[in-house]
């Protein structure tokens, strides 16, 4: 049974996949609490990029950001590391730091690349992240600041960017209503990850204002109940602890089934399932529904998963929809593709991926067979 989604064909189209967000550098002190850390590692993400560099690094789909930088040091840090993944970064905006021109900051930082401090966790103690993102270039992007026609007219089979990118800037809403309408024109399929973070806009009917609009030119919806409570005001009746999954999942499609009457043009929404039972141990599933079938599809739930950094699993939930839909694979198909690709994220260091294809379809078979993991020799 093929996809019931049709995208734009890859030979029409210059990108498979371009992405809306701010790219952060992640500072990881590894096993010590930030407090106490004298040596770190350097790696990059963003919640929305995160998404079009996993369909590029892992399916060798050809994925492009859409973001600022400013032209340092760091900056070329975090471009490079997108070029080392395979994503094409010719799209980025880059504030000099000469006071002049249209994209422009100075040489004090009172624009900068956003940084945080992410340390993993562990046991019973939780991961914890810092941010320093208040003034990123990021922040910075408004309505008018790229020419979004000049890119879709190019050929774009997909588009995605996410709740963080659109409230950590007074106009950073306007700037991603107005691409996700112009990928609308261009007949470019178009996603959006709820992804709420109080930490990034703490009133939360300011963000249900600026979602909706955005949920409104959305096809692929990704959420948990969390975030649609928090981010759109749609509450999942309650369900008892003790009570079996399936009652959850017949609360949380009721909750599904209501978004999708309100906004009639999403066609699929998903969420990745997690429930951490320490910082390097968690159960994790995944779900998709098809709005114009009115099914849940629900992957295997693997149980008691050691992770090594849980950051990351589910962008590449998102990523492993879309790359499987894409490739032409059916609902009940991506779901599992999504799972795999989310609960392998977390056994790297890190917020992005440093998966296979191999590894992720060996996973979908193993969930599905009930096997174990034998060593490869």
């Amino acid at each position: 049974m093929a996809s019931t989604f049709s995208f734009k064909s890859a030979n029409e189209t210059k990108y498979d996949i371009v992405s809306l967000g701010e790219v952060m550098m992640r500072i990881d002190p590894g096993d010590v609490p930030t407090a106490r850390a004298r040596l770190a590692r350097i790696w990059h993400g963003g919640g929305e990029t995160n998404v079009a560099e996993g369909l590029a690094y892992v399916f060798k789909m050809r994925g492009a950001v859409v973001t600022a930088l400013v032209d340092d040091g760091i900056g070329h840090n975090i471009e490079a590391q997108l070029n080392e993944a395979g994503v094409d970064t010719s799209n980025i905006i880059w504030f000099n730091t000469k006071g002049k021109g249209d994209f422009a900051t100075d040489a004090k930082g009172s624009l900068h690349n956003g940084i945080n401090f992410t340390w993993k966790g562990k046991g019973v103690l939780p991961s914890m992240t810092e941010y320093y993102r208040a003034h990123s270039a990021a922040t910075a992007l408004k309505p008018g600041d790229f020419d979004w026609d000049a890119l879709f007219s190019q050929g774009v089979r997909w588009f995605h960017t996410g709740g963080i990118f659109t409230l950590i800037g007074p106009q950073t809403a306007g700037f991603a209503l107005e691409a996700m309408k112009s990928a609308g024109k261009h007949g470019t399929f178009r996603s959006f990850d709820l992804n709420y973070r109080s930490k990034v806009e703490p009133n939360k009917e300011k963000a249900r204002e600026i979602n909706r609009k955005i949920v409104s030119e959305t096809e692929f919806l990704v959420g948990n109940q969390g975030d649609f409570s928090d981010a759109l005001g749609y509450d999942t009746r309650k369900v008892g602890k003790d009570e079996p999954m399936e009652v959850f999942m017949a609360a949380y499609t009721d909750t599904l089934r209501a978004v999708s009457k309100d906004f009639p043009n999403l066609k699929i929404i998903g969420t990745q399932l997690r429930s951490a039972l320490s910082a390097d141990l968690i159960n994790w599933g995944a779900v998709l529904y098809d709005v114009a079938e009115d099914t849940i599809y629900q992957a295997v739930v693997r149980e008691r998963v050691e992770i090594a950094d849980r950051t990351g699993g589910g962008d590449s939930f998102c990523n492993g929809v879309a790359a499987s839909l894409m490739m032409g694979k059916t609902t009940e198909e991506a779901v599992d593709y999504g799972a795999a690709h989310g609960a392998i994220v977390q056994e790297f260091p890190g917020d992005t991926t440093m998966a296979t294809l191999a590894m992720i379809e060996k996973e979908i078979n193993r969930a599905k067979t009930g096997g174990g993991v034998s060593a490869m020799r």
